[in-house]
């Protein structure tokens, strides 16, 4: 019975979070339609008439931004495996090894496991340049949305790994004998691509910057899809989310009456 009313709970909390997930894309929805899409000259403008009412230094808007990627302050990057020019770019390293287990009978099983050892994402701020005016993003470490990927490659382990941050894994290669390899993934943003920026534009700074909003409860997005694109997808996920949801917890509560009535 204990594994009727287990299961019960679990699936109700599953149910819980999948219906948290379709409420968060819903006000996502709800966030990217109620923002202005703002030209730099409008929101210059803008912080021109803050300035005027003595807020110098304190313009605050949430609105959309849409352009060009280009170069930051910094000017364009590379990305660290391979190299590719870009203004933004991010890699992950899983290791994949071997998980052995004996169960109460004396029979041994391995399982194949994978699991996250390095993670890195490129920290400078890049600019979106439309119609010759540009306004700094500040992308807070984030990863991207619909991020060219450039290389999903595996390797086995040889007890050697490549310089910088990912010596650190060599660590991992020499002392744990389970590991079968190591698989690497690296996203980039190249210049040029047409990019939709939706955050809380502010001068604390100087100069114009969009980047995540105070409010932690507001919605930060930059994505390579338009915001056509980004909201069909979200509404999708969210009607996804809203499905499984409610067919978890009806599962969970139908457990939960059969544990309480067996």
């Amino acid at each position: 019975m204990m594994w009727i009313l287990g299961g019960g709970l679990l699936l109700l909390v599953g149910g819980a979070f999948c219906i948290y997930l379709a409420i968060d894309a819903q006000r996502q929805v709800h966030a990217m339609m109620a923002a202005e899409t703002l030209s730099v000259p409008e929101l210059e403008q803008l912080r021109g008439i803050s300035d005027e009412l003595g807020a110098h230094g304190g313009f605050r808007k949430i609105a959309e931004v849409v352009g060009a990627a280009a170069a930051g302050p910094q000017g364009l990057l590379r990305a660290e495996l391979s190299g590719t020019e870009s203004v933004w770019h991010a890699q992950r390293v899983q290791r994949h090894y071997e998980r052995t287990e004996t169960d109460s009978d004396g029979d041994r099983r391995t399982t194949r496991e994978t699991e996250t050892v390095a993670e890195n994402f490129s920290a400078p701020p890049f600019t979106v340049v439309r119609d010759g005016h540009a306004i700094v993003v500040d992308h807070g470490g984030r990863r991207l949305d619909g991020a060219e990927q450039v290389i999903d490659r595996f390797e086995q382990a040889t007890g050697r790994c490549g310089g910088g941050w990912l010596s650190t894994l060599a660590d991992f290669v020499d002392d744990r004998d389970d590991t079968i390899g190591f698989q690497y993934t690296e996203w980039v943003l190249r210049p040029g691509t047409p990019l939709y920026v939706l955050g809380e534009v502010h001068d604390r700074t100087g100069s114009l910057v969009i980047g995540p909003p105070a409010d932690r409860g507001q919605h930060f997005v930059v994505s390579t899809r338009s915001e056509e694109e980004l909201t069909a997808s979200t509404r999708q996920h969210q009607r996804l989310m809203a499905w499984l949801g409610a067919g978890l917890g009806f599962a969970g509560l139908v457990l939960l009456v059969l544990a309480v009535v067996l």
